[in-house]
């Protein structure tokens, strides 16, 4: 059983916003008594709010992608060695095509066998992994719910402080991604990798930036603020209530045959949908 050590570092972030205004002149000289001529319909007080709204959003956005960029490159050796290992593990996984075993009886599309194939490839290679399920309880600001994820536990170099708790997420991006999102959102949230590998630390980091984005995305276009989209609900999918099932796990032969009914989530992204790569 190989165990590797390794470090990590986190990021944190702000945001800013202002209104604009639009002005108008309802004198009854045809808003001459600034001038000679006609007036543009703005005061020099809007055109200056104008251009300090624009630069101060620009320099927000500008911001929050420096601070997600610096947060995602601090990653260790091990967690890049890692992430390849699990880009291997995914490729010969959709070439072989995995069987469900799970009650649902869904082959292929089955997050959940998806996710116990990766990490009992993973522990066959030496790692402590396994999958996790993370839940939790209702409140007044978002829904009950549970989403199920890999992690594996590494050994620190002193052996001191225990093992050290890696979370993998295989679909990562996408479970940001917002069909009506902003073009500055959208580009902030390109930067994310497809699958993410890192420490609690460094996934709190990016969690807080992305969200914080998200928010101010959403009052920017004067939009409701979904309760899975808000801070509170992302943190709960990884850091909720979690129970640990070990990756010992058997998968049969794909049966070309059978045709079973495919079930979706609303919240839960299809692990076969698109080429999944690490970044």
């Amino acid at each position: 059983m190989g165990m590797e050590a390794i470090d990590g570092w986190m990021s944190l972030s702000d945001t800013v916003f202002s209104f604009l205004e639009e002005g108008g002149c309802e004198s009854s000289d045809g808003c001459s008594r600034g001038g000679s001529g006609g007036d543009d319909g703005f005061d020099s007080g809007d055109e200056e709010m104008n251009e300090s709204t624009a630069a101060e959003n620009k320099a927000f956005w500008e911001s929050q992608q420096q601070l997600l960029r610096e947060t995602l490159s601090r990653i260790s050796p091990t967690e890049v060695k890692l992430a390849q290992r699990i880009k291997d593990a995914t490729k010969e996984m959709q070439a072989k095509g995995v069987v469900c075993t799970c009650s649902n009886r869904v082959p292929k599309e089955c997050r959940n066998c998806a996710l116990a194939y990766i990490a009992k490839q993973l522990h066959d290679l030496g790692y402590d992994s396994a999958t996790c399920k993370s839940k939790w309880n209702r409140s007044p600001d978002i829904p009950s719910g549970e989403h199920s994820y890999v992690d594996v536990l590494m050994e620190t170099k002193s052996g001191k402080k225990g093992p050290i708790r890696l979370v993998i997420e295989l679909n990562f991006r996408a479970e940001f991604e917002m069909a009506r999102g902003s073009q500055e959102y959208n580009s902030l949230v390109s930067l994310l990798p497809d699958i993410f590998v890192g420490k609690p630390e460094k996934l709190r980091g990016v969690l807080k930036i992305v969200c914080g984005a998200a928010k101010k995305c959403m009052k920017d276009n004067k939009m409701h603020m979904a309760p899975w989209r808000k801070h509170k609900y992302m943190q709960s999918k990884w850091f909720g209530i979690q129970e640990r099932t070990g990756s010992a796990v058997a998968f049969p032969a794909a049966d070309a045959d059978r045709q079973p009914k495919l079930r979706a989530s609303m919240l839960t992204f299809d692990l076969h949908c698109t080429a999944v790569e690490v970044v």
